[in-house]
């Protein structure tokens, strides 16, 4: 089946079930797979840490964390927090393979603004190769493909591999995390590029992104800057 064919087809599929919003059911608009009253209570992530994206009561340059250890990233974009409807929506496309969801962060993914200086390749974290078997997918790589495109900025999933298995960073406390990732990733096909932005799904700790940058600026990358979709705001250092 050709693509117009294709097209026209999913076009008349929309008009005879319109889509419903995968938040609370509600009738979706356009391609988002969303409500509008959804789609107006995104919870952007508009007063942060310039450096590290932490939500804050007031837009900050440099949060505690940023001011006791500088981070190996540059900058960082992460235009949402970690809150309803972005964290349903990530646990059932993450956890429960639901593409749909994966789909519809994406899409609200292109409604944010794009940070000014455009890296010159995006790289995802990568899984380790046991992970993705099981899963079946890179959640970082598939969020961010729509991106890449739209912006025209090539995208490098084997730059980094996951060199060794790690445990769940989920269950680990703030110093485990960085202690789980530490030397867990290795640059292993870059072209000569200057600027790279390195692409998580979702931000906590930082650990897994400041450990994707330490190897990329080891391997001779002269700026990484760290994206992500969403960053949670709790305190995982007591657990």
């Amino acid at each position: 089946m050709d693509a117009p064919l294709d097209r026209w087809l999913a076009a008349a599929g929309r008009f005879i079930l319109p889509p419903r919003c995968l938040a609370c059911g509600d009738r979706g608009v356009g391609s988002t797979e969303l409500c509008a009253g959804c789609l107006a209570a995104l919870p952007w992530n508009d007063r942060h840490c310039a450096r590290c994206a932490l939500p804050l009561p007031r837009e900050t340059t440099l949060c505690g964390s940023c001011q006791r250890a500088t981070p190996s990233w540059h900058a960082a974009w992460v235009p949402f927090r970690y809150a309803a409807p972005i964290d349903q929506l990530e646990a059932r496309f993450k956890f429960h393979g639901q593409l749909a969801a994966g789909r519809t962060l994406a899409h609200c993914w292109l409604r944010a603004r794009c940070p000014l200086d455009r890296p010159d390749a995006v790289v995802p974290v990568p899984l380790h190769v046991s992970r993705l078997r099981r899963r079946g997918f890179n959640q970082a790589l598939e969020l961010v493909k729509p991106l890449a495109r739209r912006i025209g900025c090539p995208l490098w999933p084997d730059a980094l591999e996951r060199v060794r298995m790690t445990a769940a960073q989920s269950d680990l406390d703030a110093a485990a995390r960085a202690r789980n990732v530490r030397g867990a990733f290795a640059v292993r096909r870059l072209p000569a590029v200057r600027h790279v932005a390195v692409v998580d799904d979702v931000m906590t700790t930082g650990a897994t992104l400041e450990a994707c940058a330490r190897a990329l600026r080891d391997a001779g990358v002269a700026r990484v800057d760290i994206w992500a979709l969403a960053r949670t705001g709790r305190d995982v250092s007591s657990r």
